[in-house]
């Protein structure tokens, strides 16, 4: 059985993983521990762009 791959790309995040991370600190501190639907949008595209930055894709050769 063969499984499929995504073939979309996925951005690149121009920014450091630690950079990020102080993003994402100081969003909890403003919200004072509790996230508004907004705030949790914001705190979801930040933990994406952690993640990349901390564990970029894999280039092909």
């Amino acid at each position: 059985m063969l499984h499929g791959m995504s073939t979309t790309v996925e951005p690149v995040s121009e920014r450091s993983a630690a950079e990020v991370n102080e993003e994402i600190r100081a969003l909890w501190l403003r919200s004072g521990g509790t996230l508004t639907g907004e705030q949790r949008e914001e705190y979801q595209r930040l933990v994406q762009e952690w993640a990349t930055a901390a564990h970029p894709p894999l280039r092909a050769a």
